[in-house]
């Protein structure tokens, strides 16, 4: 498993190789800290500036700009207010936080606590999948070792800012790393999705302001104040400043977890070359899911010599997009079809049920790829999941369920030989799929 920085000097991943860099003494021997004793001496408004300055995109998925959504807090709200850690990792193809909780949970906390000056908060939570209770363990003890060299809790570090931070685990639901669905389990309630507006920022958690973010993007916040934010921007794009991580695996022979500067070229070169080629010298490159699964799969001619850049607007211009960064490798002898079966069986299963379109259109699309799978496959077939697909996609409450469409639209489009050898019609001999 390789955990390293390409193009760029490791940040995210400075401690990852650190002995007792999970350690009080250790993150403050390697300048732990310092971001924050600094961000309390700035004005709330000035940090979130800093941060918007910063070009940081939320990196759990949806890429949404970081200082915009801080700023979106009502600053003369009555109510508390708090900051949300969304640690519940659950995107087939990502594990990336688990890394940075597990070796460097102190930069966690700095970067809440920072949030929290920002934000005008004294509270926070981190939201951890079942799964991953063990990280809660390591959590806990970093945030005992906070509270008592005064870095938590009152007064911290003399600033008159107040501000703690508490973990809670879930009971590892999919649908929980959907924040409104995060805050509902928070809250003891079940994990479904809230109708929005109003947003989080205006009414979350308990009804008040809530910021949520994931694991990456609350890391990022004390070097983007250690470094200015102009100068973080520019490891980065303009538009997708600083660096982002990404958890590969698959057929490769390198797999774990990257850092690379946004922007960073190209798609081809990481995988033929970062990530050391192809797993078996013999096959060839099939497909990628740069992303996670959720995202659109890409085959070998939207990335050999096409020169896709790593970031928002390169991956989107290549045909798929960022996501969560679960990067995803497939050779040539991996079937789509039976892939994208696997992906769909995860999206129903997931489903928390709440509304039609993602409760009935992933069981009826699990149906149609179990029919298929023993060989009962019509020539319609393509086109009646994609039918359900569309009836799916910006019709369900939560965003599921364009999660759940999105994987067979594009290996349909992209992979359509792989659907044709299994949808050939009986009747009258072998009839060409509507792929």
């Amino acid at each position: 498993m390789e955990i390293k920085a390409i193009g760029c000097e490791p940040l995210q991943l400075k401690m990852m190789h650190v002995k007792d860099g999970h350690t009080l003494k250790v993150y403050k021997d390697h300048g732990g800290y310092a971001a924050l004793e600094k961000a309390l001496k700035m004005a709330p408004g000035d940090v979130i500036e800093e941060v918007k300055t910063s070009a940081l995109r939320g990196r759990g998925g949806a890429g949404f700009p970081t200082g915009m959504k801080w700023s979106f807090v009502p600053k003369d709200s009555p109510k508390p207010k708090y900051v949300v850690c969304n640690a519940d990792e659950s995107e087939p193809g990502t594990f990336k936080d688990r890394y940075l909780m597990e070796r460097d949970p102190h930069a966690l906390i700095e970067g809440m606590a920072i949030a929290g000056h920002a934000l005008g908060s004294k509270t926070g939570y981190i939201y951890t999948r079942g799964e991953y209770k063990y990280l809660i363990d390591i959590m806990d003890v970093a945030i005992a070792e906070a509270r008592e060299a005064g870095l938590l809790g009152k007064n911290i570090l003399g600033s008159g800012h107040d501000f703690d931070i508490h973990t809670h685990t879930g009971a590892g639901a999919y649908i929980c790393g959907e924040e409104t669905a995060l805050l509902s389990s928070l809250e003891g309630f079940r994990g479904h999705p809230r109708m929005k507006p109003p947003f989080p920022a205006v009414e979350g958690l308990y009804a008040c302001p809530t910021v949520v973010n994931n694991v990456e993007t609350l890391t990022a916040v004390p070097q983007i104040i250690n470094m200015g934010g102009l100068a973080w921007r520019d490891l980065g794009t303009e538009k997708s400043g600083g660096t982002k991580l990404w958890s590969v695996s698959g057929h490769v022979k390198k797999p774990g977890v990257y850092e690379l500067p946004m922007g960073y070229k190209d798609l081809e070169k990481f995988i033929l070359e970062d990530c050391g080629g192809m797993l078996r010298d013999d096959k060839k490159l099939k497909a990628c899911i740069p992303g996670g699964s959720s995202v659109y799969i890409m085959n070998a001619e939207q990335i050999v010599g096409k020169g896709v850049t790593m970031d928002y607007e390169g991956l989107v211009a290549g045909g798929s997009s960022v996501g969560s960064g679960g990067f995803i490798v497939m050779d040539e002898t991996v079937d789509i079809m039976e892939s994208t079966k696997n992906l769909t069986e995860f999206y129903k299963h997931e489903s928390c049920g709440w509304c039609t379109p993602c409760r009935e259109g992933t069981d009826w699309l699990v149906k149609i790829f179990n029919r298929i799978s023993i060989g009962e496959g019509r020539p319609e077939d393509a086109q009646l999941m994609l039918d359900i697909c569309d009836n799916i996609e910006g019709k369900s409450f939560c965003p599921l369920g364009d999660a759940a469409a999105w994987p067979i639209q594009s290996a349909i489009k992209q992979f359509p030989g792989d659907f044709k050898k299994w949808l050939a019609g009986k009747a009258n001999g072998v009839v060409e799929a509507n792929v």
